[in-house]
Order: C-alpha cells, then structure tokens, then sequence
C-alpha cells in the first residue's frame, strides 16, 4: 500500500490532493504592481515514474513532458517528477495514479499485465510493430479510442509520451548456441515478452531498472533486457554481460506513456488538457529521433571501447520466439471481450502495414548496403 502520510509530509499531493491554489486577486507580486483581479487556478501536479533518476533518455522523457506542460500553461499547471522510488516503487505508480495519490504517471503500459493482458498492446508485443507502426496504430487506425476505454476502467486517461525505436534482444554472460541454451535461463524480460521466454523454457524475472544490475552481478539472472545501446550503457549492463544479441524480438518499438488520473483530467479547463496532448506528443516525436541518434553513437562506444560483442539470435532460436509470439498475442486476445477487440485492432493494423514495411523500409536498407559498400 502507498503511503498517503509520505506524500502528505512531503507537500506534493496535487489537484488530486491538497495542492490547487489561487493565485491573482490583490496580491501584490514581489517587487511589482498588485496581479489582476482575476482569481486564476494554479494547479500543482506530482509525476511518478517507473525509471530510475536522471536516467537519459526515459527519465528525461518525463522531464521534458513536465517542462513543457508547465511553458504551454504558462506555469498556471506545474508538475514536479519523482523517480522510481522516490515516492513510490516503480511498479505502484500506475495504482498511485488510479486511486488519485498522485496525479500523473511516465511508465510502460506492459507494466501493468496482471490488471489487462490488454495493457502491453500499447507498448510493444513480440513480433508486433515498430516504433513508426504503432504510432500509426493508435494515433489513426483506432488505439487511442480502445486504448482510453481500457483505461478509464481503472480511472486514468492514457497518452503516448515517448518511444525507444527498435530495442536490443538483450545482455547475456554466456552465448547463445542453439534453442537449448535458452532452456533454464533466468533474465529479467517483462510483458508478453516474458511469456515468449518462458514458452523457450526459461525464467522471466520483473525488475525494474534499478535493480537490473545488482541482480545481473549476484547471479540473480542470467541475462536482461532494457532498451539499447545509450540507456543500456549508463546502466552498466556491458561489465557484467559482454555479449550483446539482437534482434529485439520482443520490442520492435517501445512506446512509453503519460497516465493522467481520470478525476484530475476532467477537472482541467480545455486548454490545460490541449496542453497535456500537445507536450506528450511532442516528447514521443523528440524522444525517437533522439533514441535513433544515442544508439548509434553509445553502439559504437560499447563496442570500440569496451569490448561488446554483438551477436544474433540463432535460427532456430528466432523461430521458436515467432511461433511463441504469435500463441502469446492470441492468448492475450482472447482474455476478455475489451482484449479481444484491442487484439483485433492490433493485428489488423499489423498485416495493414507489413506490405508498405516490406517493400520501404525493408527493401531499402539491404539496398543502402550495397551502395554505401566501403563508406
């Protein structure tokens, strides 16, 4: 259970709180004239995360989503970030959310499984889209809609706020050979890429950042995955796994999210929701452009400085994990009526876009290849 008296203590409940206060009226400012004589709402929002602080990448994400709400309000809302642990554990925030302890999360929605197998849809499944794919998904071809229906069930209205691109298949201490060396392994992996892991025979153990690298350093787990190269890398992962595998099958393109507690939005003026729209769209297209660039340059540090060593999944390992993939989405699917209908919409959107991937994307870098040979 969180603890109301923490939050208390430490002056951070907000509108869903004790924090909403008039500004305005005949006060005067420090050094100035008295404000108008309009009584304006100040509103003051607390954001818990699910990543560690100062984390680049995702913990900046939250910082930018709570920066920019703030200028688009003119500070008349202004949100303060906590980071995993701070003031609640990672994997609370979406409850911290719900029941109005605090107003705002920044997390992964696959997080939150065990309440809806409809949840990671709007993260990543294995096998599933990419980063530009689901973006397309949710923004046009109807997963916002189904995406706040499933939400408000739990009293949160939910946002795209950031998106990692492609992840990496993960760190691992030893190579992997053959579909038998997945047999026993122990590696933090969540969401229904959890489910592909323990349909290979291993164990899926949740972590949330913080913890990753104590337990990849006490033998806790045998390998883990986080994002890619540039998050990867300022968690340290590459001194205790040295071998680096792809592709990352169980994320083709992590979208992250803002939850807004259900209460808090209604109570907002139209302007100051437009302003939660237009920062987290904003932070989802900033944070793809800046995760394609980072994983570029931290792939090259972890490989020409510290000794990484790439590796790809093998065939039949590769196999295996699409034949799991496509069990776990329909398993998923078929967990309720509202699941099956976001399941639906999932794989309709999927098989809709594969034919322009195949012959775009999926042409095009092989070709790129060939015409920057020796460049």
């Amino acid at each position: 259970m969180i603890d109301r008296r923490k939050l208390i203590g430490a002056g951070v409940l907000g509108v869903a709180g004790l924090g909403t206060t008039a500004c305005g009226g005949p006060a005067a400012t420090e050094g100035g004239p008295s404000a108008p004589a309009v009584s304006r709402k100040r509103k003051r929002l607390n954001m818990v995360t699910t990543w560690p602080k100062s984390l680049p990448g995702l913990g900046m994400a939250a910082e930018r989503v709570a920066e920019q709400i703030t200028a688009l309000t003119d500070g008349l809302v202004e949100v303060r970030v906590f980071a995993a642990g701070e003031l609640v554990p990672a994997f609370e925030a979406f409850d911290a959310v719900a029941d109005g302890t605090a107003d705002l999360y920044h997390g992964a929605e696959y997080y939150w499984k065990a309440k809806s197998e409809g949840f990671p849809f709007f993260t990543a499944v294995p096998m599933g889209m990419t980063a530009q794919e689901i973006m397309g998904w949710i923004d046009f071809g109807g997963g916002q809609e189904l995406w706040d229906e499933l939400s408000a069930q739990f009293g949160v209205k939910s946002f795209q706020a950031a998106n990692t691109g492609h992840q990496m298949g993960g760190w691992f201490k030893t190579e992997i050979n053959s579909l038998d060396d997945m047999n026993g392994l122990k590696m933090r992996i969540p969401g229904q890429g959890g489910d592909v892991l323990r349909a290979l025979g291993g164990s899926a153990v949740a972590l949330s950042g913080g913890e990753i690298y104590q337990a990849l350093q006490t033998g806790q787990i045998d390998a883990t995955e986080w994002i890619g190269p540039w998050n990867d890398f300022y968690l340290g992962f590459h001194r205790e796994a040295p071998f680096y595998y792809g592709p990352g099958f169980h994320e083709p393109g992590a979208s992250l999210a803002v939850g807004v507690n259900l209460g808090v939005w209604e109570s907002l003026t139209a302007s100051e929701q437009a302003a939660i729209r237009t920062a987290c769209a904003s932070v989802n297209h900033l944070s793809l452009g800046e995760f394609t660039y980072q994983n570029a340059r931290h792939l090259d540090i972890l490989v020409s400085e510290h000794g990484t060593q790439l590796r790809s999944f093998p065939d039949d390992v590769v196999t295996r994990m699409g034949e799991a993939a496509f069990d776990v989405r329909s398993s998923a699917g078929n967990s309720g009526a509202l699941e099956t209908r976001i399941y639906e919409s999932f794989e309709t959107a999927l098989k809709s876009m594969r034919g322009w991937a195949r012959i775009s994307d999926g042409a095009y870098y092989p070709a790129r290849e060939v015409a920057n040979r020796g460049l």
